[in-house]
């Protein structure tokens, strides 16, 4: 069996799109800026710090967690 074709109302209506949609969206950007090598590495660098620090706090969280499950574990088995 053939799925059913789309009319040519919808196909219509999805076709269009809306000029102040593209228009608001580029007022609302940056202007450009060129940056140098040096400050490409620099940003990097700074998100990769960030991204660490995140991980460090994730990290901490998920061994307060482990610790406090092996503390029931260890509640569970004395039983």
């Amino acid at each position: 069996m053939k799925p059913p074709k789309a009319t040519d109302q919808a196909a219509k209506g999805s076709s269009t799109a809306t000029p102040s949609a593209t228009t608001t969206s580029q007022a609302a950007r940056k202007p450009w800026k060129k940056k140098s090598p040096v400050d490409v590495v620099l940003d990097q660098i700074n998100r990769l710090r960030d991204d660490v620090a995140a991980k460090e706090e994730e990290l901490k969280h998920a061994k307060r967690q482990l610790q406090k499950l092996e503390e029931a574990r260890k509640v569970l088995e004395a039983t």
